[in-house]
């Protein structure tokens, strides 16, 4: 996440935070109201005796009062006063009679001052959002119980929906051979549903991709958001659909061989958490709260910042991740600014991104708790610190984000002092392997190539990149050749593959843009699709793109990678200035060399000599590639 993108999404975290303050002091729990927790009973709601009773658990060290009022008890507050456990942390009931065909909304009443929904529970009812939500999205949603209540409120029903999974023997691709498209829902169609999205699963595999990383779909605050702003954390958010239609999506995608990643958002929570507010002073978390910090010990962070040196912290996250990993099949997480997770205090990012063991530390364990539920799930991070710790969390067998945004844009700007984009090479990283390395162009963090081509481009006599939307697709086109051809896996941006060029800041940084499926029937576009269809299929088929010997060059206008693995070599080059430029290049051997873009050309010695006009690209092989 960028500093630009936390700074609007903390206005959201201050206007929507509990005006209320929870109070730590009070009257000592009375002994009467003491008892062991049950068995079998865990945090959130157990149902027992065939649906007809439930165990409802609250964690909230220090509390001196909890009574659980819902539809069951008429909200009363005196009916269903919680037990405490000896130790004082946790409170409980049992609630009777219950029909476990039918929803309840609850809540917990805290203290006798603060009413706030289960931070476990799996579906909410939001009295300024839910009337929003369409019945074509959302079917059958619950009417929120107006005026028996206030606030979020949480629902259970022992005898939910329950989805049939179809593809049970899913095998994820290497990762090495990963190629990510990051999809945010509620741009990508116009009805923003998992069920819109999943009818453009053709798209996506005529595409070649063979994963979908899922911008946050965990409950937000309001309805239209790029879902940073977390709230809930077992709880799909309604605005997408229903549990069982994100089930199916995920499903779907296994059946077409597409694993899905989810956006994980642990760093920060916002004021309409349960707990932020359970431990609140009205402006930000009190020191006696379990989960969070006081203040924010990095200057990124939004919201109301974890503490994951705390071991409350801790179980909240690994209960968060082993309920997606198996109650939803999730094939990875890729987390959210990770580099938050941290104890040590910063105001900068020079002092934010170094060498910081404690951290280090935090992410071995919840990696180490990942892969003991599943070796290999994916484990992602948007990190962005220091090499020297971005390589051990590597060597612990973690993926990092690696954003070549900036010179990348550059090269295809035309611009070239600044262009060299060679940091998407693991081994410049200290890495031992390519497959921890999630290079991209793009990301939805930031501005679009091609809205940067069209609008920045360089140019020189009749070769216009600036305001040519013809030219800057085929630079884009260039780019992807480059992207593909570097080992590692990769990510692409929705709609990048057909060069979307509408600012960022259209309509707010983090607010709706335009759905563009029109692009896909203009064939200069179409053109480009194809161009990233061709490069990906080459990727995926030809094991020499995950090549440990590759020597390249990348600064200049005449760049060019080349691979080599057994007998076969591969070397793509390009020309990126905006003026002819003479290409002189050691291949290595002489001979006939394919080209998958164009016709093959013989060589009589081991140095390619060629001039190329600007924006022309070739991917040589000495052995045809598939």
């Amino acid at each position: 996440m960028k500093k630009l993108f936390y700074l609007l999404l903390l206005v959201t975290a201050f206007n929507t935070a509990c005006k209320k303050s929870s109070t730590d002091a009070g009257a000592e729990v009375p002994v009467s109201n003491v008892a062991d927790l049950p068995a079998g009973a865990k945090d959130g709601v157990v149902f027992i005796n065939n649906g007809t009773s439930a165990i409802i658990t609250l964690y909230a060290p220090g509390k001196k009062s909890v009574s659980l009022i819902g539809d069951f008890n008429n909200w009363s507050a005196t009916a269903s006063v919680m037990k405490n456990t000896p130790d004082g942390n946790t409170w409980w009931v049992q609630i009777d009679n219950l029909n476990p065909a039918t929803e309840y909304g609850y809540q917990f009443y805290v203290d006798g001052t603060l009413k706030v929904a289960d931070p476990y529970c799996e579906k909410v009812l939001d009295p300024d959002n839910d009337q929003y939500i369409f019945s074509t999205v959302y079917p059958g949603l619950k009417a929120y119980p107006t005026g028996k209540t206030t606030g979020i409120v949480s629902v259970m029903q022992a005898n939910q929906a329950v989805y049939t999974w179809k593809y049970s023997s899913f095998s994820r691709p290497e990762k090495n051979n990963l190629v990510i498209y990051e999809l945010l829902i509620r741009d990508f169609t116009t009805e923003h549903t998992y069920a819109s999205t999943l009818a453009k699963l053709d798209y996506l595999i005529g595409l070649g991709i063979n994963a979908i990383e899922l911008m946050p779909v965990n409950e937000f605050e309001g309805n239209s958001s790029w879902g940073y702003n977390p709230s809930f954390y077992f709880a799909p958010d309604k605005y997408y659909g229903t549990k069982t239609a994100l089930q199916n999506f995920i499903d779907e995608c296994h059946g077409r061989g597409i694993a899905v990643i989810m956006d994980m958002v642990l760093n920060h929570s916002f004021g309409q958490s349960p707990m932020v507010q359970l431990y609140f002073d009205g402006t930000k978390p009190t020191s006696s709260s379990p989960w969070f910090n006081v203040d924010a010990k990095h200057p990124f962070n939004v919201g109301y910042d974890f503490n994951h040196e705390s071991s409350a912290t801790k179980k909240f996250s690994k209960d968060v991740m082993k309920f997606w990993m198996q109650q939803y099949k999730i094939d990875g997480f890729r987390f959210d600014l990770s580099k938050g997770f941290t104890q040590k205090s910063s105001v900068d990012d020079a002092q934010f991104r170094l060498y910081d063991s404690g951290r280090i530390a935090t992410w071995k364990d919840y990696n180490a708790y990942i892969k003991s539920i599943d070796p290999n799930f994916y484990v992602i991070l948007e990190h962005f610190a220091e090499e020297s710790e971005e390589k051990v969390l590597a060597g612990d067998g973690m993926m990092l984000w690696n954003n070549m945004n900036y010179n990348m844009n550059e090269a295809t700007m035309g611009w070239l002092d600044n262009s060299n984009f060679q940091w998407g090479f693991y081994a410049n990283h200290g890495f031992a392997k390519s497959e921890n390395l999630v290079g991209y162009g793009e990301s939805h963090d930031e501005e679009r190539l091609n809205y940067k081509n069209i609008t920045y481009g360089n140019a020189s006599g009749s070769y216009v990149i600036k305001g040519n939307l013809a030219t800057s697709l085929k630079r884009e086109a260039l780019a992807a050749a480059f992207l593909f051809a570097i080992p590692g896996p990769k990510m692409v941006w929705q709609f990048g593959e057909l060069g979307y060029d509408i600012n960022i800041d259209y309509n707010g940084r983090t607010g709706e843009k335009p759905v563009k499926w029109d692009y896909y029937s203009d064939p200069n576009r179409k053109a480009l699709y194809d161009a990233y269809a061709k490069f990906i299929r080459l990727k995926k088929n030809n094991p020499i793109f995950n090549s440990t010997s590759s020597t390249y060059n990348l600064a200049g206008g005449i760049k060019y990678i080349k691979l080599v693995e057994g007998t076969n070599t591969v070397v793509v080059v390009g020309n990126f200035d905006v003026v002819s430029q003479q290409a002189n290049i050691d291949f290595g051997t002489s001979g006939t060399w394919a080209d998958a873009v164009g016709n093959g050309i013989t060589m009589g010695s081991t140095f390619y000599t060629a001039t190329l006009v600007p924006g022309e690209y070739h991917v040589f092989s000495k052995t045809a590639l598939k």
